[in-house]
């Protein structure tokens, strides 16, 4: 296809192809030329066209984008500009030359191996990082944004080939003076990686991103949610309701240090659960490193590569993929 163009002020954005798409919003790999043949490969994150129109969809993904701004760390997908052209809302966003976690876990399955538990624990303590300053963020005058993910799940976290662990999409975010999903009449999130606060319609604080992670570590760890059923229902419920599982018998490798840091993350009672996600990433460090030169970015890099071979380089435009109308 002819490569497309957003023009914006001196930004040229050319749309590579299209990456990820989701229920509300469309991801390309784009190429952003500037002056002096500067170019730099980013992610252009749309609307789709059929909610371009409606407002809810446009305030949600403005919302997005305005709570995200700021937030800039290495275990977060950076967010650099938000747009409009044609109608539609667009933002460009850093691209993450990788899998996300969901494939990463998939890719074990395929192969009939578990993820090294080291590799599960590291993932989890840089998602927990991540959501540790995300937690805590403030605004320019010093105000506690009181941000909660509440979408916390495989899809979400970003590993790059390099090594680097994202956590992406806080389009259902919520924080002070900034939240379009009405807790109490909606269930923000998915069904099988909600808390228990999400699954009973409470008011949620931080400590619900923390159970929604011990969900994730637990399948990196077992290869499969524990929660989840084939009907959404049925999934909440176990949330609630069903025996937390003693993970050393479902796999030996998981030791009594392991086995606690996952009961305490998927305590019920937020009130004994981990407090914040600094205490959890405290716990997971001192798990792999306290006795041991444990897991590094480059250590996972490493394995991410010998698991998917090595990586197409980015920024080269395709031409066979559909194009999309802007």
């Amino acid at each position: 296809m002819a490569a497309l163009k957003l023009i914006l002020n001196e930004n040229h954005y050319e749309l590579v192809r299209k990456i990820a798409e989701g229920g509300m919003g469309v991801v390309y790999e784009a190429l952003q030329h500037g002056t002096g043949n500067f170019r730099k490969v980013v992610a252009i994150k749309l609307i789709r066209e059929e909610y371009s129109s409606i407002p809810e969809f446009q305030k949600n993904f403005i919302g997005e984008a305005r709570l995200v701004a700021d937030l800039i760390h290495t275990n977060i997908v950076q967010t650099y500009h938000l747009g409009l052209v044609g109608g539609q809302h667009f933002m460009v966003m850093e691209l993450v030359n990788g899998i996300n976690l969901e494939q990463f876990i998939e890719r074990h399955r395929q192969l009939d191996r578990p993820v090294p538990v080291d590799f599960a624990v590291f993932v989890a303590s840089r998602v927990a990082r991540g959501l540790a300053y995300a937690h805590h963020k403030t605004d320019r005058d010093g105000h506690h944004l009181n941000i909660v993910h509440r979408d916390v799940n495989p899809k979400n976290v970003m590993l790059a080939y390099e090594g680097d662990v994202k956590l992406t999409d806080f389009g259902i975010a919520k924080a002070f003076n900034l939240m379009y999903n009405e807790e109490g009449k909606v269930i923000p999130g998915k069904d099988e990686y909600c808390s228990p606060e999400q699954a009973s319609y409470a008011v949620t604080d931080a400590r619900a991103d923390l159970f929604s992670l011990g969900i994730v570590l637990s399948e990196l760890l077992l290869s499969r949610n524990v929660f989840r059923a084939d009907d959404r229902l049925q999934s909440r419920k176990n949330v609630l309701t069903m025996p937390i599982p003693h993970f050393a018998k479902l796999r030996p490798e998981i030791d009594g240090k392991l086995e606690t840091i996952l009961h305490k993350l998927l305590e019920r009672d937020r009130n004994q659960r981990y407090q914040a996600a600094s205490d959890l990433l405290t716990d997971l460090e001192l798990y792999l490193y306290s006795d041991r030169y444990g897991p590094t970015n480059e250590k996972l890099g490493v394995y991410l590569r010998e698991l998917f071979g090595q990586p197409e380089p980015s920024g080269a435009l395709l031409t066979s993929a559909p194009s999309p109308v802007l």
